[in-house]
């Protein structure tokens, strides 16, 4: 195996450990080997061949203060959450953070590697990548104190934007309007729905000679290719599914409402947030709306509208032709 010297060694190991073995005068050895004396009489003294370790003896960071490296560490050990969940979370309080300096930290500590989970669960599949436009939509029912109403989700399979609306009824009808402000708020063009099998979405196998479902109707005035998950089996649809559980832990679950305003109103802070500020480990760090914009400067052809223009704020001439900026329009729980 090679040898790996110090940049500015004058010597070998062999020459090293000549010198070491020798009982001639410093002068000597160092004419001999073309070398400084002080550089003979430093290696007859040691015991080793190998040059000592660089760098500060007690490894520390010249980025992390003492208390940030505690936060971190006392993040890591009572959360165990892997490094990039880690570094989204801790860089709202330490805002130099960088993924580089995380893991340097926490080699530092010896805790870079997670300890391993037993973990009996099956390993997950993979969902086939589609272009963006592709969305799953679902009905859920949620309750305030003022009584029920339902929860309609949208969430793009591949910039996992979501949109949602707030209902007092859930028809066929409903589902359509739903489907066409869906379509009037997101900014690119839309390819597929993939839905259930309910009676808001498709007709039941009795009613094969009836007239084009009106939320079929709607798909195909758009271009749309309208897909369903086969019966009973409601994890073809799990993306949708995951959200609108994550929107229920979000809001009914955890808070009571003395109204449905209470719970429009969180649930559209909440989705705005989500669409704007939650960088996700499936887009490598983006938010939705990063990923989108991203999306943009590399297939515009998909959009009707540049999404740079319709950021929270002030409303510009194309958020006014596609009904509002997307910060208020993903969120369209008034209705």
């Amino acid at each position: 195996m090679g040898q790996v010297l110090h940049g500015c060694a004058t010597t070998t190991e062999a020459v090293r450990r000549a010198i070491q073995n020798s009982q001639e005068s410093l002068r000597t050895l160092a004419k001999r080997y073309g070398i400084n004396p002080k550089t003979v009489a430093k290696w007859k003294q040691r015991t080793s061949v190998c040059d000592l370790p660089t760098g500060p003896k007690v490894p520390k960071s010249t980025v992390l203060s003492v208390e940030e490296e505690a936060i971190i560490v006392a993040f890591r050990q009572h959360t165990c959450l892997p490094l990039d969940d880690c570094l989204y979370a801790l860089q709202p309080t330490i805002p130099h953070l960088t993924r580089s300096s995380l893991h340097r930290c926490l080699q530092r500590h010896g805790i870079s590697r997670l300890p391993d989970m037993p973990d009996d669960t099956p390993t997950k599949k993979r969902f086939k990548s589609y272009p963006i436009g592709y969305f799953h939509i679902d009905i859920a029912e949620v309750q305030t104190a003022q009584g029920r109403l339902y929860l309609f989700v949208a969430i793009d399979r591949t910039s996992k934007f979501a949109y949602v609306a707030l209902q007092e009824k859930a028809n066929k009808m409903v589902a359509a309007q739903f489907l066409r402000d869906l379509i009037a708020t997101v900014p690119y063009a839309l390819h597929t729905i993939l839905t259930d099998n309910g009676i808001q979405f498709t007709h039941r196998s009795s009613d094969r000679h009836a007239w084009m479902h009106v939320f079929d109707r709607v798909c195909a005035e758009h271009g749309i290719e309208h897909r369903l998950t086969k019966v009973k089996h409601p994890w073809t649809n799990g993306q949708v599914e995951r959200m609108n559980r994550t929107l229920k832990e979000a809001t009914v679950k955890r808070f009571h409402y003395e109204d449905h305003a209470q719970l429009r109103q969180h649930l559209a802070d909440f989705v705005a947030a989500y669409n704007f500020a939650r960088r996700l480990k499936a887009l490598r760090g983006l938010t939705p709306y990063e990923y989108i914009c991203k999306t943009w400067t590399i297939e515009p052809e998909r959009f009707k509208v540049d999404p740079n223009q319709l950021l929270p704020g002030l409303n510009s001439e194309a958020s006014n032709k596609y009904g509002s900026n997307l910060s208020t329009a993903s969120s369209n729980c008034s209705q």
